[in-house]
């Protein structure tokens, strides 16, 4: 195979091309595991996005018409202008026999297909601020995978949090795969979800910090199987767990079948992230019996540390199985204290004599037979020194010797122990703290989760007389982050499906709970709702007009939400009714001392960006990567250089000098972007600043970023 594409390249170097490609994906499928077809790469129209020489597009059906466009995709080759219309000249791609036309320019929408590169940027569309020096979330309308691809370069792992409700896949258009709603007669709809998630995902792992984080993934039983066997295979690396959550106690029909009160939630852990020790309330008790108080407060009781024997047990505890771990231990004749340790014996060495005065303690088990203890000689000495070592009752062998595994001496020196001394032998004494917080359960009857209650009606009390299909309850989002994100007051969460904008909502909750400054990035595309689509198609309207975009999702619902719920006024200025509930208690009234902005993604062209003609929209993207705090700088400074609070901008390298001065002096700068095709006068200029600041060479880092990092 591929000597013959090689062949086929040498005589049509495009065809090569992608015959390779297929092969690479042929290639790569599991024998076993999930197997799926991954359909041709996804495509998405870019409404609104000016028509270029060299871009693939297509032409829309008249306006007035609601059957659907032509979807073959052509090349722009050129434009003319006849009788003062624009028209582009197009030839149609993918075909053996040339076909050509001209089309008039306002009668085309761009396409992008997912193979290939994109060079993004991001157009300010209004913010609302009420949050001092806090950081901005940012909300992004744009085609979410391409976003993603955006976030390698502001927040490559940099993500703490990752909160997605992904559609579910109910066959009742609630989602497209190539600009086609995906219904319950398509017989692909479950391959095409899967691919459509695989793709983002495999971009996700990119942006989670490896060291500490979490991916929430919330769906119901039509993917839950498919998808749990498709977070195992993108994420090799990660624990992986499944919750059950009560989110409609009356149930939905399934026709025939149980009614469906429950959904569920994928958490996937990656590196030290575990779910926090909170305080829970006895709704989390993964019983509802009477005596679930019993058990609270039996949890809640002081405990003593867990000291457990030095033996080994189990697999691996013969001597000749571990050599290494047979030795004497020498202790005092009345059990008081270990006196000495002794080293490792060889198999085939005798035993040393016994020491005047002392016990000799070996490993010995219940049948006489010569086992080991848990670690070798130094290891031992070493958790002596720290207390984790004493002697128990008397035995026919000498002692029992206890110690304090990793986790259990870990819990010791924690805030769950209190350390009141140390015994005559050195080892530590200990006691539990009164202590109310638990893990989870894995099954959450949670009143607050109940997403008619708390979703929908709270949505519109934020938004009256506007309506979203199955928005989250607000406290089932802030619940399940909590656990991951309480410790941490200045995470980032991302949401790349943010729909209602819950999560960005909830992680104000969480800031005002405590103080934090963490921050939410929510991604979510414009698209106008199916039913709607038709209406407006009659009226002449297309994507891209003024009067279709108002009433896409993000600019009539999310950004709204989101702006309602910081000013705590609705959309037409007036207070917002209720109060917020649970875990914090206030008027909605009174909103968030919090920050946002709003986005919209935009392509750009290696061109105009590496040529300075496309700061402005890459400009966003600095700001984003140093933080989303303070000051943007969003035009070339005048004196070639510029500072704000969080970075700096160099674009004239012979004002390096003050540039490093002023970068110096700010204290607060994180990344200094030099601009330079010279890589020799980058360094030198990066050698000047202080070693707290990363330096960015632009515009290299960009281009290669999206040029290489991508895996095209």
């Amino acid at each position: 195979m591929t000597d013959l594409i090689a062949q086929a390249k040498a005589k049509d170097a495009e065809l090569g091309r992608e015959l390779e490609r297929e092969f690479k994906v042929l290639s790569a499928r599991r024998s076993f595991g999930l197997n799926f077809e991954r359909h041709r790469p996804e495509s998405v129209e870019l409404p609104g996005r000016p028509v270029r020489k060299g871009d693939k597009v297509r032409v829309l059906p008249p306006r007035g018409s609601t059957v659907k466009g032509d979807q073959r995709l052509w090349k722009v080759l050129g434009f003319e202008r006849k009788v003062g219309e624009r028209l582009a000249k197009l030839d149609l791609i993918g075909v053996a026999e040339t076909e050509t036309k001209s089309v008039a320019v306002d009668d085309l929408v761009v396409v992008a297909e997912f193979r290939d590169y994109i060079y993004p940027g991001l157009v300010s569309t209004g913010k609302v601020e009420r949050g001092g020096d806090k950081p901005f979330h940012t909300v992004i309308n744009g085609e979410n995978f391409h976003v993603l691809e955006a976030l390698t370069f502001t927040h490559r792992g940099k993500i703490d949090a990752i909160y997605i409700d992904p559609p579910y896949n109910t066959g009742a258009r609630d989602w497209k795969y190539n600009n086609d709603y995906v219904e319950a007669e398509d017989l692909y709809r479950h391959s095409k979800w899967l691919a459509f998630m695989e793709r983002r995902l495999k971009v996700v792992k990119e942006l989670l910090n490896p060291e500490r984080s979490v991916l929430i993934v919330t769906i119901d039983e039509k993917e839950y199987l498919r998808l749990g066997l498709l977070l195992e295979q993108v994420f090799e690396e990660a624990t992986i767990q499944m919750v059950s959550s009560v989110i409609n106690p009356k149930g939905a029909s399934r026709g025939v079948g149980f009614r469906r009160t429950d959904e569920y939630l994928f958490f996937v852990m990656f590196g030290s992230a575990t779910p926090a020790r909170l305080e829970l309330g006895s709704e989390w008790s993964s019983s509802a019996s009477s005596n679930s108080t019993e058990r609270l407060e039996e949890s809640a009781a002081p405990s003593a540390p867990e000291w457990t024997s030095m033996m080994r047990r189990g697999s691996h505890a013969a001597r000749r199985e571990r050599p290494g771990l047979f030795f004497p231990i020498y202790a005092a004749v009345d059990g008081s204290k270990i006196v000495e340790v002794g080293e490792t014996v060889p198999l085939d060495a005798p035993l040393p004599q016994d020491k005047p005065g002392l016990v000799t303690i070996w490993p010995l088990r219940s049948d006489g037979s010569q086992g080991v203890w848990q670690v070798g000689p130094e290891e031992l000495r070493k958790r002596i020194k720290q207390g984790r070592v004493r002697l128990g009752r008397a035995t026919s062998y000498g002692f029992v010797v206890n110690y304090l595994p990793d986790g259990a001496y870990a819990a010791v020196m924690s805030d769950r122990f209190e350390i009141k001394g140390f015994a005559d032998d050195g080892s530590i004494i200990a006691e539990g703290r009164r202590d109310t917080r638990r893990i989870a359960p894995s099954q959450w009857k949670i009143a607050a989760h109940n997403a008619s209650e708390h979703g929908t009606a709270l949505l519109r009390n934020l938004l009256p007389r506007r309506t979203f299909p199955f928005p989250k309850s607000l406290y089932a989002v802030e619940d399940a982050l909590r656990f991951f994100v309480k410790e941490k007051s200045d995470a980032v969460i991302l949401d790349f499906f943010s729909g209602s904008g819950t999560t960005a909502h909830a992680v104000m909750r969480l800031n005002r709970q405590d103080g934090g400054r963490r921050r939410c990035i929510s991604v979510t595309n414009n698209e106008v709702a199916a039913d709607e689509q038709a209406a407006l198609r009659k009226a002449g309207l297309r994507p891209g007009d003024a009067d279709w975009e108002k009433l896409g999702i993000c600019d009539y619902i999310t950004k709204p939400r989101i702006d309602a719920a910081i000013t705590g006024k609705t959309p037409d200025g007036r207070d917002i009714e209720g109060d917020y509930k649970f875990t914090d208690e206030f008027p909605m009234a009174e909103g968030f001392e919090e920050n946002a902005e709003f986005f919209t993604l935009t392509y750009e062209t290696p061109v105009t960006v590496s040529h300075n003609r496309a700061f402005g929209r890459i400009a966003p993207l600095l700001w984003m990567r140093a933080g989303s705090e303070g000051g943007r700088i969003d035009a070339l400074p005048a004196k070639g250089w510029e500072v704000v609070d969080t970075y700096g901008l160099l674009t004239d390298l012979d004002k390096a000098a003050h540039f490093c001065k002023a970068v110096e002096a700010k204290g607060s700068t994180r990344i200094a972007y030099i601009v330079t095709d010279d890589d020799r006068r980058f360094q030198a200029v990066a050698r000047r600043l202080p070693d707290s600041v990363e330096p960015v060479r632009l515009y290299e880092t960009y281009l290669t970023n999206f040029r290489f990092s991508m895996g095209r």
